[in-house]
């Protein structure tokens, strides 16, 4: 099939139409102008009163974001730092979740002017994995000790939604031995790829899919149609309505995300909060997480190191601390575009996930476990720590580390997931959960050095967890401890 012919089978003109009011989308420009330009100057009183209605774990308004958002004094921000570690801490305690990314294939009908993978970019050597390719692939990252995977793929149809769900399909077979003799393999797939119409969204289903992410990349109009000047992404629409469709295909978490450096970092903040207000607003539910990566060096790509928006480190970690106001039960991921001192300093003002070990060639884990050298990459990766590196500096931080997909499994997902949230509940299962898969790595894949930090980590968590009353209360001490027995013996996969 050509491409135009591909591209017009995908795209269902009546499964973006649905959704407007009037003709019209719901991010409005001007509604978020006037309400950054009339919020301009603010009381410390109103600041804090924003503040308390955080730490109550309750979304802000379009009106008390934007109030954050033009805080000018440098005193005030930090007391907003405080006010973001807090908030996590109440919904997340101190665990951070982490996965790792794995790139199928780089072929890509779009034009987009900060990426890699544009189809006019000559640099880029292209290829889109085979099945045996995948598993390789796979016992690499499964020999770092992950157990969640996000996919990533660019839009062509060399891979369309049934190769999306065929790659899943042998991800989830694939079984590795880890030191201590146990069986190891991906317990939840994400998926970071182009919008689908819903059918094929169902059949993603179908396979298991754990969370769809798309990123609008730039919620202004005008610089969207400037950077995306052709292909299927040029439709500003069909991707705006992407999580809505996938809504509809019964696929309740999934994720929103800007590329900052596009366009005025606060207007994309601003764009991520209606996004969050649709979702919410249609379907009763918001997004399982929010992405804000920044814009990186990419191959053959001019606009990646000269937009005039590129966001600094300072505006970057007032980014995520008004996201973790904001939304205060949302997952905020931080991605290892980010150098290590960055991720590790706004892990501690909200940030929930990250990946580590993470290679975004194509083909990059397996040329990693051969010593080859890596293609091309689609932009430049700033944290190269392993996750051992990773896990180790977090233990050393008295945070973490969870390999925790609980509760996805236990049907925990969509409106349940975040009634959890919001309630402060669902971080007390996965602190239990977290404890169980830390078990698993400090056994099967952790440095002398690491596990000496984490015997000491793990030895803290069990303490407070015996200490907590909720636990006594629901009955989950005897079930927690028979599982941590039975997994220090050997077995694995056992949660709560």
């Amino acid at each position: 099939m050509d491409t135009k012919s591909w591209m017009e089978q995908v795209k269902r003109q009546d499964e973006v139409d649905r959704y407007l009011i009037n003709g019209e989308d719901f991010i409005h420009e001007s509604e978020i102008r006037y309400q950054l330009d009339k919020n301009k100057s603010c009381s410390k009183d109103e600041i804090e009163q924003i503040l308390e209605k955080s730490l109550a774990i309750e979304r802000l308004s379009l009106d008390e974001t934007a109030k954050l958002l033009n805080v000018k004094d440098e005193n005030l921000w930090e007391e907003m730092y405080e006010v973001a570690a807090e908030v996590k801490k109440r919904v997340y305690d101190n665990r951070l979740v982490f996965f790792a990314p794995l790139y199928c294939g780089n072929l890509c009908i779009n034009s987009c002017k900060y990426c890699g993978f544009r189809k006019e970019n000559k640099l880029e050597e292209r290829k889109v994995l085979t099945k045996e390719e995948i598993k390789k692939e796979v016992e690499y990252i499964l020999s770092q000790g992950h157990k969640r995977i996000i996919v990533v793929f660019g839009e062509h149809p060399q891979t369309d939604a049934e190769y999306i769900a065929n790659s899943m399909k042998t991800i989830y077979g694939v079984n590795k031995r880890t030191r201590s003799g146990s069986t190891s393999r991906i317990r939840r797939i994400n998926v970071n790829a182009a919008p689908m119409n819903v059918e094929d969204l169902k059949l993603l289903k179908e396979v298991g899919i754990g969370t769809y992410q798309v990123f609008q990349e730039t919620y202004h109009k005008a610089t969207y149609k400037e950077v995306h000047p052709s292909g299927l992404k040029a439709d500003y629409r069909w991707r705006l309505y992407a999580l809505h469709r996938a809504m509809d295909a019964g696929i309740d978490d999934v994720a929103i995300g800007a590329l900052f450096g596009l366009y005025d970092w606060r207007f994309e903040v601003m764009g991520l909060m209606c996004h969050t207000e649709d979702l919410e607003k249609r379907f009763g539910i918001g997004p399982h997480t929010i992405s804000f990566p920044r814009l990186t060096p990419a191959s053959g790509s001019e606009l990646s190191t000269s937009s005039k928006y590129l966001v600094n480190d300072a505006d970057f970690k007032k980014i995520v601390t008004v996201l973790r106001l904001s939304v205060p039960y949302t997952g905020l991921i931080i991605t290892a575009r980010e150098k290590p001192e960055i991720r590790d300093d706004v892990i501690n003002v909200g940030c929930t996930q990250l990946d580590a070990s993470t290679k975004i060639g194509i083909g990059a884990y397996d040329k990693a476990a051969n010593s080859e050298k890596e293609d091309k990459q689609q932009f430049a990766i700033g944290d190269l720590r392993t996750l051992d590196e990773v896990v180790k500096y977090l233990a050393d931080n008295e945070k973490i580390t969870s390999f925790c997909t609980a509760g996805y499994r236990c049907g925990r997902t969509g409106e349940k997931i975040m009634k959890l949230l919001e309630s402060c509940t669902e971080g007390r299962f996965c602190k239990l959960n977290a404890i169980l898969t830390y078990r698993e790595y400090l056994d099967d894949y952790a440095s002398e050095e690491t596990k000496e930090l984490g015997e000491k980590l793990i030895q803290k968590e069990i303490d407070e967890v015996n200490k907590e009353e909720f636990y006594q209360k629901h009955n989950l001490l005897v079930m927690f401890h028979e599982y941590y027995e039975r997994i220090a013996k050997g077995e694995r996969d056992l949660f709560i």
